[in-house]
C-alpha cells in the first residue's frame, strides 16, 4: 500500500509516530513522509528538525514533502492509497474541520481528499476534551476521515489531553481502506 504520513507539532509524540512508521515500513508498505512547517524546522527539547529530516528519510527511503507546492499534487497524481496524520495536533484538526489549508500537512490532505481516499488521524493533543472537542467531533462526521482509537494519557495531571493508541494504526489503516472506523474508538488503559 501506499501510505503517506504527515507529521504535525505534538514533539513529545514523534518518537512513537516513528515508530509507527517504522512498523508500517516493516509490513511492506511503501512509506513518503510529509513534514508540516513546524515538525521540520523547529528544534525542540525533544530534538531537533536536522535529526528527525534524517530519521524519515532513513525509514522511508525517500526525503519528506515539506512545503505547501509539494504537497499540492498528492491528489491530481493520486500519490497515496491512504493519508495518515501522526501525530495530528489540536491546531491541525481545527484547520482541517474548518477548511483551512495553510501549511505542508493540511495541502496535502486536502489534496488526498480530493479522489476520496482515506485519511487516518492519530490526535494527539492537550486540549482534546476542552476547545479541541468540537472539532473531533467535526471530523468525526465526515465522510474519509478516520480516527486512530483513541485515551486520556494523564488524566490526573492533564484532565482534557488525549493521545492515539499508535501501535493500532496498521489495523486502523485496514478498516479504513475499507470505508469503516476501526471500534472501539475509545481506548482503555493508555
Amino acid at each position: 500500500m501506499r501510505i503517506g504520513f504527515a507529521m504535525t507539532g505534538s514533539f513529545c509524540t514523534f518518537s512513537k509516530a516513528l515508530d509507527a512508521m517504522e512498523r508500517l515500513v516493516s509490513l511492506g508498505h511503501n512509506v513518503t513522509p510529509v513534514l508540516s512547517e513546524h515538525a521540520g524546522a523547529m528544534d525542540t527539547r525533544f530534538g531537533t528538525a536536522k535529526t528527525l529530516r534524517e530519521r524519515v528519510t532513513e525509514i522511508c527511503g525517500v526525503s519528506p514533502i515539506d512545503s505547501i507546492t509539494a504537497a499540492e499534487p498528492i491528489g491530481p497524481k493520486a500519490m497515496f492509497d491512504v493519508l495518515v496524520v501522526a501525530p495530528c495536533t489540536g491546531n491541525t484538526m481545527a484547520k482541517l474541520a474548518h477548511g483551512i489549508t495553510d501549511t505542508t500537512a493540511t495541502m496535502a490532505v486536502k489534496s488526498h481528499l480530493r479522489g476520496e481516499r482515506p485519511v487516518v488521524l492519530a490526535l494527539s493533543t492537550n486540549d482534546a476534551l476542552a476547545g479541541s472537542a468540537e472539532n473531533i467531533g467535526r471530523l468525526l462526521n465526515r465522510r474519509h476521515y478516520f480516527f486512530v482509537p483513541f485515551g486520556q494519557d494523564a488524566p490526573e495531571s492533564k484532565p482534557r489531553s488525549l493521545t492515539s493508541k499508535l501501535d493500532l494504526l496498521p489495523q486502523t489503516i485496514a478498516c479504513a481502506m475499507e470505508g469503516r472506523q476501526i471500534q472501539p474508538i475509545l481506548a482503555g488503559d493508555m
